[in-house]
């Protein structure tokens, strides 16, 4: 563990969360289809270290982006992308769970197929849940047509006095929303619509993703039925040098406390706020920003000082983590978000283990007191899976010493369990802090590429290092860097860094 210049006091617990029973990209028109690669026999799941038991993901094949999750009636659903034909990108459908607790799932039969030439025969893409009055869901998604266009659907489910929402049906109103020479909508940019939200006259709106030339956008559309939609004139917002906006989200936050509001609270009230998140194709980050929203000009308008460009802006997550999707949940006051989580493993990895993709721990999302940013962690159902733990207390770390954490095994934290581990540092003198310059703050990660764990600073690095080899020649370290604020209030920032620079896809030889 390579801690800072200073001795330091370590108080080190980690609690081994074991998982609970049950449980188990690009999307692009040009996205490459791997014909040859769709049947191939795959490696038995007990060779595989590499496959996970603790994060969402089917038994094999390919998943990717989430796609309109939601609670009803006491029960939460998730639909994913999904392959049913193989472990790389193609034939794209609605893959269905469901849970009582957002820990245990049982896999539910597909929910949306591509079948309709005039809809989705060629993959039914991402989309979004929405609730409408009365209780009665309805899905919104993306199907690309047998010309490969891509054009907008409404599903409702079959039998809505069926909580687990196992068959759903596509009126024959659809598409609902297609790009035409009159509104100029790019056929293979046009994708992704979010939850609806109804306003005060009692129009629903949705945004979809798109790009004109390299500015992102988000289309705004509103009908009165959920059925019969009209472009607006004008966007709901755009940015340019981003490129294509996929999986936009638009929804309120409360200003002053952690509770949630639902997607269509009213824009009048001074205690909410509005994040508008999107997934950059470009770069396969999500990022996001917080300002208003006026109902009468439907536009919204980031905070004063926001980062525009997606490159440098606030993202949900630093690490992996794209084409989220976030739902309302009414039943505890809160907004949970899922997002998707790719390897960087290559095609020929992911057919010989026979699937791909994992799904992020569901995590609560908040506004933070400042009104600027969000804050998300891990919803707190995810504490039952906790067991065993392992503790460490009252021990001295010298600049550049290592203390190995018995009882726990690199391979365990890969494969079946995930390390929860709490930290105390004490004995750290702050006014040695190196002082942080402006410029990093809108680029931490840049400021972890460039500072990665092996290059020593006035506070740190300190952390852990995990997946670890036997000689160390590989691992991955997880640190921290405390600055000081470059104001005079003598404030200090502490920045969390990840350095996978020291792992290879193929480490078998694990402590």
């Amino acid at each position: 563990m390579a801690t800072s210049p200073l001795s330091s006091l370590l108080l080190l617990t980690i609690v081994i969360l074991l998982l609970g029973q049950g449980g188990v990209h690009k999307i692009e028109a040009s996205h490459e289809v791997y014909k040859g690669y769709q049947s191939l026999e795959t490696i038995p799941p007990k060779f595989q270290p590499y496959r996970t038991g603790f994060h969402f993901q089917p038994p094999r094949n390919w998943i990717n982006g989430f796609a309109g999750p939601m609670v009803y009636k006491g029960i939460y659903h998730l639909f994913y992308q999904y392959n049913p034909k193989g472990s790389v990108w193609g034939n794209i459908v609605w893959a269905h769970a469901t849970s009582k607790d957002l820990v245990n799932w049982e896999l539910q039969p597909v929910a949306l197929s591509a079948a309709e030439p005039n809809m989705d025969i060629n993959g039914a893409w991402s989309g979004s849940a929405t609730i409408l009055p009365g209780g009665k869901p309805v899905i919104l998604y993306t199907g690309v047509n047998s010309k490969n266009q891509q054009v907008q659907n409404v599903a409702v489910p079959k039998n809505t006095s069926d909580p687990y929402l196992i068959e759903w049906t596509k009126p024959p109103q659809n598409p609902i929303m297609s790009p035409t020479t009159q509104n100029q909508i790019n056929s293979s940019s046009f994708r992704d619509p979010s939850t609806g939200w109804l306003g005060p006259d009692n129009i629903w709106r949705v945004v979809v993703g798109s790009k004109i030339g390299r500015r992102g956008v988000a289309i705004l559309y509103k009908s009165k039925d959920f059925v019969n939609w009209v472009k607006d004139e004008k966007p709901l917002h755009s940015a340019h040098g981003d490129g294509m906006w996929e999986c936009p989200a638009f929804y309120p936050v409360s200003v002053g406390n952690r509770n949630s509001v639902d997607t269509s609270k009213s824009s009048h009230d001074l205690n909410v706020k509005y994040v508008l998140k999107m997934s950059l194709d470009d770069i396969k980050h999500d990022y996001y920003t917080v300002g208003s929203y006026s109902y009468h000009t439907d536009v919204y308008t980031p905070n004063k000082g926001s980062i525009e460009n997606g490159f440098s802006g606030l993202r949900y997550d630093y690490g992996k983590l794209y084409a989220s999707k976030s739902f309302y949940d009414g039943e505890k006051n809160r907004r949970v978000l899922w997002g998707w989580v790719n390897e960087s493993s290559s095609v020929d990895d992911d057919v010989k283990k026979g699937w791909s993709g994992v799904m992020a721990v569901p995590r609560r999302i908040w506004l933070d007191k400042s009104g600027k940013q969000l804050h998300i962690n891990p919803v707190q159902e995810i504490a039952k899976l906790r067991v065993n733990p392992v503790n460490l207390r009252n021990h001295v770390l010298k600049p550049s010493s290592l203390l190995k954490v018995h009882n726990i095994t690199a391979a365990q934290v890969w494969i079946n369990i995930i390390a929860d581990v709490e930290i105390a540092f004490e004995g750290l003198d702050l006014s040695k802090a190196e002082v942080l310059d402006p410029s990093w703050i809108s680029k931490p990660q840049v400021l972890c590429n460039q500072n990665d764990s092996s290059v020593g600073g006035s506070l740190g690095p300190f952390g852990l290092r995990v997946l670890a080899s036997r000689g160390m020649e590989e691992y991955t370290s997880v640190f921290f860097r405390v600055f000081k604020k470059y104001t005079k209030s003598n404030q200090h920032m502490v920045l969390m860094c990840s350095d996978q620079s020291r792992v290879e896809l193929h480490t078998t030889f694990l402590i």
